[in-house]
């Protein structure tokens, strides 16, 4: 657990779905998180007592002032983001603004005062509808909505000022995260819920709702799209070890997921193996700029960061049930 004398890690973003696994995996590991969030789609009893909570918006320029006097940070986890695809391309300056805005404030605030380190969440959605598959670091970073474009053009205001300042980085494209921490009471509770595994949990759990499946006729073996899934536990040791590789290194990007594709209806099927549970089901057209096949290339994370996923699809599926069953959330 953690101590008045360890490292103290600013997680941005920490009452979040991903940032509040994080601040368990810190404290497991002997840091300290200090935590900012405004709460636009965090929930305060997401982060443990212990930690230093502070309620800010991190457009607003002196959100950082009370935070930076209480506590000398010596690095930084970035979760502070908007991340839906869908509601950035219906308002695509609600993404620009705070997204970027954000980012800007964080950076002048790290240079101020001298924290030189940050592990950001990026996403796969830099890529856009990559040519080919698996996708590695290297792909051509083709965004097809804003939100893509909003993470593209932070990880290019982090790298000018690795360049500018010396801000040490590392980027961590994620792929598709889910499950859950078992038995820490947290998991994902977005509003409203876009994600695959969630909303089919959602449809057993609720007998009045029938889970969509977008699109049956793509070019895969049955038809419909493949995705990369990774444990949120298993993202979260992959910021861990992110953290430490930027002792003795300036910057790295890194892709995170599996390395295996699932298609819908084998998702589906998982979910029916593992709960037990029939899903009712129907097909509707595709969704405009769905990619056929995203599938992460992750050997460059095993390789030089020593990470390996350790959790199944199954092991997801289950976590998130235990999680759906145990949680009090309007769906």
């Amino acid at each position: 657990m953690s101590n008045k004398n360890s490292e103290k890690i600013l997680v941005a973003g920490g009452a979040g779905y991903i940032g509040s696994h994080m601040l368990r995996v810190l404290l497991e590991a002997g840091l300290s998180p200090v935590v900012i969030d405004n709460l636009s789609t965090g929930y305060r009893d997401f982060v443990p007592k212990e930690v230093p909570f502070y309620k800010a918006d991190l457009r607003d320029p002196g959100a950082f002032f009370e935070l930076f006097k209480d506590h000398r940070i010596s690095a930084v986890m970035y979760f502070a983001s908007h991340i839906e695809v869908g509601e950035s391309v219906v308002d695509p300056l609600k993404y620009y603004d705070n997204n970027l805005v954000s980012c800007i404030n964080l950076i002048k605030v790290m240079k101020e005062h001298c924290v030189d380190s940050i592990v950001f969440s990026s996403t796969a959605a830099v890529y856009g509808n990559p040519e080919h598959v698996p996708v590695s670091e290297n792909s051509p970073l083709i965004p097809n909505n804003p939100y893509g474009y909003s993470k593209l053009m932070m990880e290019r205001m982090l790298s000018d000022a690795g360049a500018a300042y010396g801000l040490k980085y590392v980027f961590l494209r994620y792929f598709n995260v889910a499950g859950a921490l078992p038995g820490a009471g947290i998991g994902e509770k977005h509003v409203p819920e876009t994600h695959l595994i969630p909303n089919v949990l959602r449809s057993i759990k609720d007998d009045t709702f029938e889970f969509r499946i977008f699109g049956d006729d793509y070019s895969t073996f049955d038809g419909t799209c493949i995705r990369d899934y990774v444990h949120v536990v298993d993202l979260c040791e992959a910021h861990l070890k992110s953290l430490r590789y930027l002792k003795e290194n300036n910057r790295g990007i890194f892709n995170l997921g599996s390395g295996k594709g699932f298609s819908v209806r084998e998702v589906l099927e998982a979910v029916e193996k593992v709960t037990g549970r029939k899903i009712m089901s129907k097909v509707l057209p595709r969704r405009e700029g769905d990619p056929e096949k995203l599938v992460a290339f992750i050997e460059k994370a095993q390789n030089i960061l020593n990470w390996n996923p350790k959790y199944t699809l199954e092991d997801m599926i289950r976590t998130a049930w235990e999680w759906e069953k145990g949680s009090s959330r309007n769906i």
